[in-house]
């Protein structure tokens, strides 16, 4: 049985899990942030190019 808690003693995954799960909620957080800021520029410029695109008469 002391043996079994000095092994669990010096055991380190749970805390590299605990790190990448930190990480990974990190990167998600840093996509959505750059998502929501982008997002509004990219939905005007795809109604500018839809404009432009209805105006435009093609010549034979």
């Amino acid at each position: 049985m002391l043996n079994f808690i000095k092994n669990f003693r010096n055991d380190e995954d749970g805390a590299v899990t605990v790190d990448w799960v930190v990480l990974t909620a990190a990167i998600v957080g840093l996509g959505l942030a750059v998502m929501l800021s982008v997002r509004t520029g990219a939905t005007d410029l795809a109604a500018d190019i839809g404009t432009n695109l209805t105006n435009t008469t093609v010549g034979s």
